[in-house]
C-alpha cells in the first residue's frame, strides 16, 4: 500500500465525509440498528455518535485500513459502545452465518470493488428478520449531472481511493439479494455529481 493511501487518503476521505449534511444523513438512518451490528467501512468511526447504547449489543468495525483503524482508536476509546475490529483477510466477511441483527453501510458502497459480492456477503450474516441500513451516494436522477458523472467518474476514482460517483445504488442492493423497505433520495448540500444520497433500509429476500 502506497503512502498516499496509508497516510494521505484515509484524512481526506474522513474529511469528504464528515460534513454537516452527511451528518444529517448518518443521523437518519444509523439510530435504527440494534442487537449485534455489523458496520462495513467503519472508517474513523463517524458513526459512533448515532447508535443507541440502549438498543445496540455490539458493534463488529469492518475496516481493512490500518490507516483507518488508526485514526478510529480514539473515536472507540471514548465511545461507551462496544466495538470490536474485524479485518477483511479474503473477500469474505469473518462471521458465521445468521450472526448480526443489523448490518450498517454507509458512504461506502461506492468504493467496494465488487459490491454486489459484499452485498450478498452482508446477507449471508444477518439473521433471519435483520435489516440491513444503508446511506450512500450514488447516481443523480437528472440526465446533465448522469452525464457529468459518467465522464469524471474514471480519473475522480482513482484520486478518491476507487470511489464511484455514478453506482445505482439501490439496484445494487437489490441484486445483492435484498428487498428495499425504506427508499429515501434527494441532493444534498455540495457538488451535485457527488451528492445525490439514498438512504434507507432493506431485509435480505
Amino acid at each position: 500500500m502506497s503512502f498516499y493511501e496509508e497516510r494521505v487518503l484515509p484524512h481526506l476521505i474522513d474529511w469528504a465525509c464528515s460534513t454537516n449534511p452527511q451528518r444529517k444523513q448518518r443521523e437518519k438512518v444509523v439510530h435504527l440498528a440494534r442487537g449485534d451490528v455489523l458496520e462495513i467501512g467503519f472508517g474513523s468511526g463517524l458513526n459512533l455518535p448515532h447508535y443507541r447504547p440502549d438498543k445496540v449489543r455490539r458493534i463488529f468495525a469492518l475496516e481493512p485500513s490500518t490507516g483507518m483503524r488508526r485514526k478510529a482508536r480514539p473515536n472507540v476509546d471514548a465511545s461507551t459502545l462496544d466495538v470490536e475490529f474485524i479485518d477483511l483477510p479474503g473477500e469474505r466477511i469473518p462471521l458465521e452465518d445468521d450472526s448480526v441483527d443489523t448490518v450498517v453501510v454507509t458512504y461506502t458502497l461506492c468504493t467496494i470493488p465488487d459490491a454486489t459480492a459484499a452485498l450478498e456477503g452482508m446477507r449471508r450474516v444477518l439473521k433471519p428478520g435483520g435489516q440491513l441500513i444503508f446511506c450512500e451516494h450514488g447516481i443523480a436522477p437528472d440526465e446533465n449531472i448522469r452525464r457529468w458523472q459518467h465522464r469524471l467518474n474514471g480519473g475522480w476514482r482513482r484520486l478518491a481511493g476507487g470511489c464511484n460517483m455514478n453506482r445505482d445504488i439501490v439496484g445494487l442492493i437489490e441484486k445483492g439479494g435484498f428487498r428495499i423497505t425504506m427508499d429515501e433520495r434527494m441532493y444534498i448540500p455540495g457538488p451535485r455529481i457527488l451528492n445525490y444520497n439514498f438512504w434507507g433500509t432493506a431485509q435480505p429476500r
